[in-house]
């Protein structure tokens, strides 16, 4: 019955088929994660070292403006958080993260 199923025999002289790439991937792979860092990470990190400075600068006297949008003048610095008058007889008291940006000396009044 062998004469019906023909004998498979390896070719030794053939080496082994590697990957289908040329290492071209690589390329590409390298190329995005380098736009990730000067797209993404370097300009967040920037930023967030720039908001540090700002927070630990925070003193009484300063005109800033929270994220929420309120302008107002910094009464009071704690380590987590910062009173801040709005008006005559109104004061905040908010977490220094909220504070988005400081103001020049006399805005207030400006507005």
């Amino acid at each position: 019955m062998s004469f019906f199923i023909p004998a498979a025999f390896a070719d030794a002289a053939a080496p082994a088929a590697g990957p289908a790439g040329s290492g071209f991937e690589w390329v590409f792979l390298v190329g995005f994660l380098v736009i990730f860092y000067l797209m993404i990470w370097r300009p967040q990190s920037k930023r967030a070292k720039e908001h540090k400075n700002l927070l630990s600068s925070l003193q009484k006297g300063d005109e800033v403006v929270t994220t929420g949008g309120i302008a107002g003048k910094v009464n009071k610095v704690s380590d987590d958080f910062v009173v801040i008058e709005v008006s005559d007889t109104v004061e905040l008291k908010i977490q220094k993260v909220a504070i988005a940006a400081t103001l020049p000396k006399g805005t207030l009044k400006a507005i």
